[in-house]
């Protein structure tokens, strides 16, 4: 009774399980829907997506720095709460029966491990951006792309330490490779359709140098992500 009451209390080490991938500890809690774990969750995704997001920010300026570090949490926990539902009628589709809660809460979980890793590289990008030439600087022109470089392999090495966990998860639960693949590629297909656009909406992230920092952008509501991609290919083939 004492260990059952040990997995299924939050506790300290938590995120370490989390990390580690322990999947029968995560198994476990995904279907067990408790408040405090999710609460704990939660203030992980604010505090480790909203490290990274004010290092980020700061290169353009301190207030800029303010508004990423409430803009990253804010896109991943919108991007877990619009597709909860899209992620939940997916999965039995595809093989696996797994109830909203369940599939919510996995979600959730993977969110949760992508923050904490963007949190530890939050120092280390904080120094890099210290250290970079004043962004309205003309020295400045060859660092961005640098920096840029390093926010894209840190974001993608934290997103895909999430999806890895979030894999041997739903294999796990589903006891099928194959199946735990599609449902994998189906949920994240969602969370990159409404994650996409929901970065569009919040932008900017960095800030130009020619703009004056804004929370959001005058014109956020108009157009989407998939336009403005479609609109550079034709710019860069066409022109």
């Amino acid at each position: 009774m004492q260990a059952q009451t040990d997995i299924t209390r939050p506790h300290p080490g938590e995120i370490a399980a989390l990390l580690r991938g322990e999947v029968e500890l995560l198994s476990k809690w995904s279907a067990a829907w408790d408040a405090r774990r999710m609460g704990l969750q939660i203030i992980v995704i604010i505090l480790g997506a909203g490290s990274y997001g004010a290092a980020m920010g700061a290169w353009r300026d301190p207030q800029q720095a303010l508004f990423t570090a409430i803009k990253f949490p804010l896109i991943l926990l919108l991007t877990t709460a619009g597709n909860a539902l899209l992620n939940a009628m997916l999965a039995p589709l595809l093989g696996l029966n797994l109830p909203f809660r369940q599939s919510f809460a996995a979600i959730l979980m993977s969110f949760t491990i992508a923050a904490a890793v963007l949190g530890a590289f939050s120092p280390p990008i904080a120094f890099l951006v210290w250290n970079a030439p004043d962004i309205r600087s003309a020295a400045s022109a060859g660092v961005y792309n640098l920096i840029l470089l390093a926010h894209v392999a840190v974001i993608a090495l934290a997103g895909i330490t999430g999806n890895m966990r979030l894999f041997q998860l739903l294999r796990r639960l589903g006891g099928s490779r194959t199946v735990a693949q599609w449902v994998l590629l189906a949920w994240l297909a969602g969370n990159l359709f409404l994650g996409s656009q929901l970065s569009w909406i919040l932008r900017p992230f960095v800030g130009s140098p020619g703009l004056p920092v804004q929370f959001l952008r005058t014109a956020a509501w108009h157009g989407n992500f998939y336009e403005a991609v479609f609109h550079a290919l034709t710019q860069m083939f066409l022109h």
